[in-house]
Protein backbone atom coordinates (compact mmCIF):
# COMPACT_ATOMS: atom_id res chain seq x y z
CA UNK A 1 0.00 0.00 0.00
CA UNK A 2 1.49 3.28 -1.20
CA UNK A 3 2.14 6.34 1.11
CA UNK A 4 -0.58 9.14 1.36
CA UNK A 5 0.89 12.32 1.96
CA UNK A 6 -2.23 14.57 3.53
CA UNK A 7 -1.22 18.67 4.35
CA UNK A 8 -2.83 19.94 6.79
CA UNK A 9 -3.99 23.62 6.14
CA UNK A 10 -3.75 24.52 9.86
CA UNK A 11 -0.25 25.80 8.77
CA UNK A 12 -2.00 26.92 5.53
CA UNK A 13 -2.78 30.83 5.33
CA UNK A 14 -6.34 31.10 6.53
CA UNK A 15 -6.99 34.00 4.05
CA UNK A 16 -5.75 32.68 0.88
CA UNK A 17 -7.08 28.98 1.22
CA UNK A 18 -7.43 29.25 -2.86
CA UNK A 19 -3.89 29.96 -3.22
CA UNK A 20 -2.25 27.40 -0.65
CA UNK A 21 -3.64 24.75 -1.88
CA UNK A 22 -2.86 25.13 -5.74
CA UNK A 23 0.92 25.07 -3.99
CA UNK A 24 -0.14 21.31 -2.78
CA UNK A 25 -1.52 19.63 -6.35
CA UNK A 26 0.91 16.50 -5.38
CA UNK A 27 -1.22 15.59 -2.16
CA UNK A 28 -3.20 12.61 -1.91
CA UNK A 29 -5.62 14.67 -0.29
CA UNK A 30 -5.95 18.10 2.22
CA UNK A 31 -6.39 17.46 5.82
CA UNK A 32 -8.71 19.80 7.14
CA UNK A 33 -8.96 20.30 11.28
CA UNK A 34 -12.49 21.04 12.60
CA UNK A 35 -12.17 22.51 15.88
CA UNK A 36 -15.04 23.79 18.31
CA UNK A 37 -13.29 24.98 21.10
CA UNK A 38 -14.65 22.59 23.44
CA UNK A 39 -13.63 19.25 22.70
CA UNK A 40 -9.77 21.03 21.66
CA UNK A 41 -9.14 25.00 22.52
CA UNK A 42 -8.61 25.70 19.29
CA UNK A 43 -11.70 27.20 16.97
CA UNK A 44 -10.87 26.39 13.39
CA UNK A 45 -13.90 25.94 10.65
CA UNK A 46 -16.76 25.08 10.28
CA UNK A 47 -19.43 23.63 7.14
CA UNK A 48 -19.94 26.81 5.59
CA UNK A 49 -15.37 26.84 5.08
CA UNK A 50 -15.88 23.66 4.56
CA UNK A 51 -18.11 24.07 1.91
CA UNK A 52 -16.32 26.38 0.16
CA UNK A 53 -13.14 24.49 0.17
CA UNK A 54 -15.00 21.51 -2.10
CA UNK A 55 -15.35 24.47 -4.47
CA UNK A 56 -12.16 25.82 -4.78
CA UNK A 57 -9.89 22.50 -4.73
CA UNK A 58 -10.60 19.34 -7.02
CA UNK A 59 -8.46 17.37 -4.44
CA UNK A 60 -10.17 15.24 -1.76
CA UNK A 61 -10.80 16.49 1.45
CA UNK A 62 -9.57 14.72 4.85
CA UNK A 63 -11.86 16.15 7.40
CA UNK A 64 -10.55 15.67 11.19
CA UNK A 65 -13.64 16.60 13.61
CA UNK A 66 -11.93 17.38 17.10
CA UNK A 67 -15.39 18.30 18.20
CA UNK A 68 -17.62 17.45 20.62
CA UNK A 69 -20.93 15.43 20.32
CA UNK A 70 -20.02 13.76 17.20
CA UNK A 71 -22.60 11.50 17.00
CA UNK A 72 -24.90 14.56 16.24
CA UNK A 73 -22.31 16.61 14.62
CA UNK A 74 -20.58 14.28 12.25
CA UNK A 75 -23.07 13.34 9.63
CA UNK A 76 -23.25 16.63 7.93
CA UNK A 77 -19.73 17.11 7.27
CA UNK A 78 -20.08 13.79 4.98
CA UNK A 79 -23.42 15.23 3.35
CA UNK A 80 -21.24 17.69 2.01
CA UNK A 81 -19.50 15.12 -0.73
CA UNK A 82 -16.11 14.94 0.98
CA UNK A 83 -13.81 12.14 0.42
CA UNK A 84 -13.82 10.95 4.35
CA UNK A 85 -14.95 11.89 7.82
CA UNK A 86 -12.60 11.05 10.63
CA UNK A 87 -14.29 11.56 14.43
CA UNK A 88 -12.44 10.92 17.91
CA UNK A 89 -13.62 8.05 19.52
CA UNK A 90 -13.68 10.09 22.86
CA UNK A 91 -16.45 11.98 21.79
CA UNK A 92 -18.73 9.44 20.28
CA UNK A 93 -21.03 6.75 22.42
CA UNK A 94 -21.47 4.40 19.86
CA UNK A 95 -18.14 4.27 17.33
CA UNK A 96 -20.14 1.54 15.16
CA UNK A 97 -23.26 3.49 14.61
CA UNK A 98 -21.73 6.47 13.83
CA UNK A 99 -19.26 4.85 10.76
CA UNK A 100 -21.69 2.92 9.12
CA UNK A 101 -23.84 6.34 9.14
CA UNK A 102 -20.66 8.22 7.47
CA UNK A 103 -20.54 5.56 5.10
CA UNK A 104 -24.03 5.87 4.49
CA UNK A 105 -23.94 9.02 3.95
CA UNK A 106 -21.19 8.68 0.96
CA UNK A 107 -18.25 9.02 2.95
CA UNK A 108 -15.20 6.68 4.33
CA UNK A 109 -15.45 6.72 8.26
CA UNK A 110 -12.46 7.50 10.18
CA UNK A 111 -12.26 7.05 13.85
CA UNK A 112 -9.43 8.61 15.83
CA UNK A 113 -7.58 8.16 19.66
CA UNK A 114 -5.54 10.74 21.33
CA UNK A 115 -2.19 9.34 22.32
CA UNK A 116 -3.68 8.79 26.00
CA UNK A 117 -6.41 6.49 24.69
CA UNK A 118 -5.81 2.79 24.30
CA UNK A 119 -7.15 1.03 20.89
CA UNK A 120 -8.58 -1.64 22.12
CA UNK A 121 -12.57 -0.75 21.24
CA UNK A 122 -11.18 0.45 17.59
CA UNK A 123 -9.56 -2.60 17.04
CA UNK A 124 -11.99 -4.60 18.01
CA UNK A 125 -14.04 -3.10 14.93
CA UNK A 126 -11.47 -2.53 12.38
CA UNK A 127 -13.72 -3.42 9.58
CA UNK A 128 -15.95 -0.52 10.29
CA UNK A 129 -13.93 2.17 8.89
CA UNK A 130 -12.10 2.80 6.43
CA UNK A 131 -8.95 4.78 8.34
CA UNK A 132 -8.08 4.32 12.31
CA UNK A 133 -5.90 8.06 13.42
CA UNK A 134 -3.42 7.34 15.74
CA UNK A 135 -2.70 11.09 16.94
CA UNK A 136 0.89 11.63 17.62
CA UNK A 137 0.22 14.88 19.71
CA UNK A 138 -2.58 16.14 21.77
CA UNK A 139 -4.99 17.62 19.61
CA UNK A 140 -5.61 20.92 19.02
CA UNK A 141 -2.85 23.02 17.76
CA UNK A 142 -0.19 22.41 14.90
CA UNK A 143 3.47 22.93 14.91
CA UNK A 144 3.76 20.59 17.51
CA UNK A 145 6.83 17.44 18.10
CA UNK A 146 5.67 14.22 17.64
CA UNK A 147 5.32 12.14 20.68
CA UNK A 148 7.81 9.22 20.44
CA UNK A 149 6.12 6.98 22.69
CA UNK A 150 2.95 7.30 20.30
CA UNK A 151 4.74 5.39 17.92
CA UNK A 152 4.31 1.64 19.84
CA UNK A 153 0.37 2.60 19.26
CA UNK A 154 0.76 2.51 15.88
CA UNK A 155 2.97 -0.36 15.71
CA UNK A 156 0.05 -2.07 17.94
CA UNK A 157 -2.49 -0.98 15.30
CA UNK A 158 -0.70 -1.56 12.10
CA UNK A 159 0.15 -5.67 13.48
CA UNK A 160 -4.10 -6.09 14.22
CA UNK A 161 -4.51 -4.30 10.58
CA UNK A 162 -2.14 -7.00 9.18
CA UNK A 163 -3.56 -9.85 11.42
CA UNK A 164 -6.68 -10.21 9.97
CA UNK A 165 -5.97 -9.26 6.45
CA UNK A 166 -7.71 -5.07 6.69
CA UNK A 167 -7.51 -2.06 3.99
CA UNK A 168 -8.19 -0.18 6.55
CA UNK A 169 -5.93 2.75 6.47
CA UNK A 170 -3.24 3.66 9.45
CA UNK A 171 -2.87 7.72 9.30
CA UNK A 172 -0.56 9.13 11.61
CA UNK A 173 -1.29 12.98 12.34
CA UNK A 174 1.15 15.42 14.56
CA UNK A 175 4.76 16.74 14.13
CA UNK A 176 5.54 14.71 10.91
CA UNK A 177 8.04 15.91 8.85
CA UNK A 178 11.70 14.81 6.59
CA UNK A 179 13.17 13.38 10.00
CA UNK A 180 10.58 10.85 11.63
CA UNK A 181 8.28 10.13 8.86
CA UNK A 182 10.19 7.34 7.62
CA UNK A 183 10.27 5.62 10.95
CA UNK A 184 6.37 6.33 11.17
CA UNK A 185 6.04 4.25 8.39
CA UNK A 186 8.45 1.71 9.29
CA UNK A 187 5.91 1.49 12.78
CA UNK A 188 2.97 0.49 10.26
CA UNK A 189 1.43 3.85 9.25
CA UNK A 190 0.93 4.50 5.59
CA UNK A 191 -1.24 7.94 5.82
CA UNK A 192 0.73 11.03 6.61
CA UNK A 193 -0.57 14.24 8.07
CA UNK A 194 2.00 17.23 7.48
CA UNK A 195 1.51 20.79 8.44
CA UNK A 196 4.54 22.97 8.65
CA UNK A 197 6.20 20.44 7.15
CA UNK A 198 4.61 21.22 3.87
CA UNK A 199 3.65 24.49 4.01
CA UNK A 200 7.07 25.80 5.36
CA UNK A 201 8.94 24.38 2.11
CA UNK A 202 9.13 27.00 -0.77
CA UNK A 203 8.22 24.59 -3.32
CA UNK A 204 5.43 22.58 -1.23
CA UNK A 205 4.70 20.17 -4.20
CA UNK A 206 8.62 19.48 -4.43
CA UNK A 207 8.17 19.05 -0.65
CA UNK A 208 5.39 16.45 -0.72
CA UNK A 209 7.11 13.77 -3.18
CA UNK A 210 10.33 14.15 -0.36
CA UNK A 211 7.72 12.79 2.29
CA UNK A 212 6.24 10.00 -0.02
CA UNK A 213 9.65 8.71 -1.15
CA UNK A 214 10.41 9.10 2.48
CA UNK A 215 7.38 7.51 4.05
CA UNK A 216 7.80 4.48 1.18
CA UNK A 217 11.02 3.66 2.22
CA UNK A 218 9.67 3.12 5.46
CA UNK A 219 6.93 1.40 4.35
CA UNK A 220 9.18 -1.30 2.56
CA UNK A 221 10.82 -1.83 5.77
CA UNK A 222 7.51 -2.76 7.62
CA UNK A 223 6.73 -5.39 4.79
Amino acid sequence: MSAHIHPSILSADFVNFERDFATISTADSIHVDVMDGHFVPNLTFGLPMVRRMQEITKLPLDIHLMIDRADEQALPYAELGVDSVTFHAEASEDIIKLARRIRAAGAKAGVAVKPGTPLDEVLGSLNEFDMVLVMTVEPGFGGQSLIESTLEKVAQAAKEITRIGSAVRLQVDGGIDLTNIERAAAHGADTFVAGSAVFSAVDRAQRIQELRLLANRGRHQAE
